[in-house]
């Protein structure tokens, strides 16, 4: 007897299932091992039998900017075309939906190519088809060089495998000089090498990206599957204190009074007096960093910040703001001085022969008295006298640490001989930098605190990040009472000194002092026979002083005085006074005796 066994259809319904659903989870699983247990090994075979692949995303350096935002320096992305020869001439096949094939031969590509860089179609298909004519084998040729960055996202966006775009790096100062020698400039590879570009190149380097993506055996990528493995971040923007107007200015200013007076360069500095902010340095000869190589290599950097002189006659303020402040003596005290006298074992002469003269600490500033200066100095323990100049900033570098900054030169105390002692209250026997003697004259002008020197207001990241804020936070130098003391007297030196009337400006009280330093053969170490360097150093309003000029001239020759400086010094303090609008003094500045 044969006995039937039936299944029910629901139960044939349920094995199915069990192997479908069993199937299922078999692939889960080895989705999982594939996609994450053993994901870094499957890339590297992908990555070794060539089907995943990366460009570089390429960032744009940083832009330099004034102190108004407008553009001193900026990256133009330029990138060359180049080509694959012997894949170029294969075409391009790809594959629809349907999984027909479809292949777009090298001509009919290099028509795209050719309109998107602008050049002939036959030009582009011609980069291919020469050289595999030449090599069959052939893996480079060059289409074009240094397409914009629009252009090249073009022809990215084209898919093609065998096109390359390496860059070239592009950096455009948009006003050329102005400025230059303290922006600096870049290599031809955009590496930094001089100036703020090299200083704070932390704030203005890139960072590429890398875009990852896959591509078929023949080199083409694959639809869908690019992504950003490392997203490619742009340099920050470096703001400067710097007015781009007024730097224009004073540039055209120096070159004028540099070329009229035969002299081999100079320089004009404006200081903001409450700040130390420097909003401008302008300097002839200057540098071009657009094409620095047209300038001789000993002028590409700033000369004001890395060729220290002797001041000459503006450091008899410093001298005499010292013996107030210590109380060494008054205003109203009072040495009596020859034209020429020998103190100890040293010889000191004033520029002008005279009998003797009682004068004031006021006289000797308007009569720029060696002989005075020196007896006033007398007063003062040489230790004092060198600890002040500490403070004022000599003998070290200023708080901007520009490349190549100079300290100057300040010799210690226990290398002063007796010339050296009197030498260095008149500006001798030492040497100081452009920056160093503006923080001095900076800090007699803001009621004896000095305030850090800055050329950079800040820097800006891609992420809207602020770093580099200079500080805010000034020292107390001399007593406020000196700081007016002294300013009264500078104000007497423009009022009743012999170029009053050549530095004058209408309504407004200014503080000045000239400076006649002897200069220093570089290959001797000897004082070089009739050279000097001529400088003018001031501020105003005097009465409440908002800016800080210098103008300095190294060798002038058609006059070799300070009043060599005089018109740009006067020329320089008045479209300062106009560029930031400054009102006029209400009094007029009360006169001091020069003698007693």
């Amino acid at each position: 007897m044969t006995t039937t066994t039936h299944r029910s259809p629901r139960r044939r319904t349920v094995v199915a299932l069990a192997i479908v659903l069993t199937i299922l989870l078999a692939f889960v699983v080895r989705l999982v091992d594939i996609q994450v247990v053993n994901a870094k090994e499957h890339v590297d075979d992908s990555l070794a039998m060539g089907l995943q692949s990366s460009r570089v995303e390429y960032a744009s350096r940083g832009s330099i900017v004034d102190e108004n935002g407008v553009i001193l320096a900026s990256s133009v992305n330029r990138y060359d075309v180049q080509v694959d020869p012997m894949l170029a001439a294969k075409g391009v096949t790809t594959r629809d939906d349907d999984d027909n094939e479809t292949t777009t031969p090298w001509p009919e590509i290099a028509a795209q190519i050719a309109a998107i860089t602008g050049q002939d179609a036959a030009e582009v298909q011609a980069s291919v088809t020469d050289a595999v004519a030449e090599n069959p084998d052939s893996r480079y040729a060059m289409i074009a060089k240094n397409v914009s960055t629009e252009q090249y996202r073009a022809l990215v966006a084209l898919g093609l495998p065998f096109l390359s775009f390496p860059p070239q790096a592009g950096r455009v100062y948009p006003d050329g000089a102005v400025g230059g020698n303290l922006i600096g400039f870049v290599g031809s590879d955009g590496q930094p090498l001089a100036g703020l570009e090299a200083a704070d190149n932390d704030c203005l380097a890139s960072t590429n990206g890398k875009v990852v993506f896959q591509q078929s055996r023949d080199g083409v990528v694959l639809p869908g599957t690019e992504t950003v493995a490392e997203p490619a971040v742009d340099g920050g923007t470096l703001k400067l204190t710097i007015d781009r107007d007024l730097q224009w200015y004073l540039a055209q200013l120096i070159a004028e009074q540099v070329q009229n007076t035969g002299s081999l360069r100079g320089t004009i500095t404006v200081v903001e007096a409450k700040t130390g902010k420097i909003r401008a340095l302008a300097e002839y000869p200057a540098v071009d960093p657009n094409d620095p190589t047209a300038t001789a290599p000993v002028d590409r950097g700033s000369r004001a910040f890395t060729s220290p002189f002797e001041p000459g006659s503006t450091f008899k303020a410093l001298t005499t703001a010292i013996g107030l402040d210590s109380g060494s003596y008054t205003p109203q005290s009072t040495v009596t001085a020859s034209g020429s006298e020998t103190l100890g074992d040293a010889r000191v002469r004033d520029a002008f022969s005279h009998g003797p003269n009682v004068y004031t600490p006021t006289g000797v500033l308007i009569d720029s008295s060696n002989v005075g200066i020196s007896k006033f100095a007398e007063m003062i323990p040489k230790e004092t006298r060198f600890d002040y100049l500490q403070k004022f900033g000599m003998g070290s570098i200023s708080a901007i640490d520009f490349p190549g900054e100079s300290a100057g030169i300040l010799h210690p105390v226990s290398d002063w001989d007796t010339q050296t002692f009197y030498n260095t209250a008149f500006g001798q026997g030492l040497s100081v930098t452009v920056p160093q003697l503006v923080g001095a004259y900076q800090t007699i002008a803001n009621g004896g605190v000095k305030m850090p020197l800055s050329l950079v207001e800040g820097c800006t990241a891609a992420d809207g990040t602020v770093t580099d804020v200079p500080s805010t936070q000034g020292t107390q130098v001399i007593s406020s009472d000196t700081a007016h003391e002294v300013s009264l007297m500078l104000e007497n030196v423009a009022t009743q000194g012999e170029l009053a009337s050549k530095i004058a400006i209408p309504g407004y009280r200014i503080a000045i002092k000239t400076g006649t330093g002897e200069k220093v053969d570089e290959n001797t170490g000897a004082y070089k026979p009739d050279a000097y360097f001529t400088t003018m150093i001031g501020f105003a309003p005097a009465d409440d002083p908002q800016y800080v000029v210098a103008v300095n001239l190294d060798e002038p020759r058609t006059v070799k005085s300070s009043a060599a400086t005089a018109p740009a010094f006067q020329k320089a303090l008045t479209q300062v006074l106009k560029t930031y609008r400054v009102i006029p003094s209400g009094t007029t500045t009360p006169e001091l005796p020069k003698f007693g």
